[in-house]
């Protein structure tokens, strides 16, 4: 059983900047970050291969955001700066078992992962 335990969150002003981090038990998998604002679903934000070769992004992600990963540590990571009001929600870090046979990071299909994390509250004020 693959347990996640994100930690990172908090508070921070618009324009800001935090890193998640989401350390895992048990053998590496394809990870991906979601987050989930009040009141809307659970949406994807960037997703990395078990390497760390392959990322992908969200619209909303690109250019801001960055998912890295360390394979010693077993600790997938989500640098976010820029931050801006709306990207406040509970961020959900998660495995995929499909994903990880593929070699690549997936387009962040919420379906595809097995296992989540507990989430970790980024509160972004204006």
């Amino acid at each position: 059983q693959v347990q996640l335990v994100e930690s990172g969150g908090g508070s921070v002003q618009a324009g800001g900047s935090l890193r998640l981090s989401c350390a895992a038990s048990g053998r590496s998998y394809a990870m991906a970050w979601f987050r989930q604002a009040s009141g809307k679903e659970r949406e994807f934000v960037a997703t990395i291969s078990v390497s760390g070769m392959s990322t992908y992004y969200s619209e909303s992600a690109k250019g801001r955001f960055t998912i890295s990963r360390d394979n010693a540590k077993n600790t997938v990571y989500l640098q976010m700066t820029s931050l801006k009001p709306e990207d406040t929600a509970v961020y959900y870090c998660a495995a995929s078992e499909i994903i990880t046979q593929t070699g690549w990071a997936g387009e962040g299909n919420l379906n595809n992962y097995n296992y989540w994390g507990q989430g970790t509250q980024v509160t972004v004020s204006s």
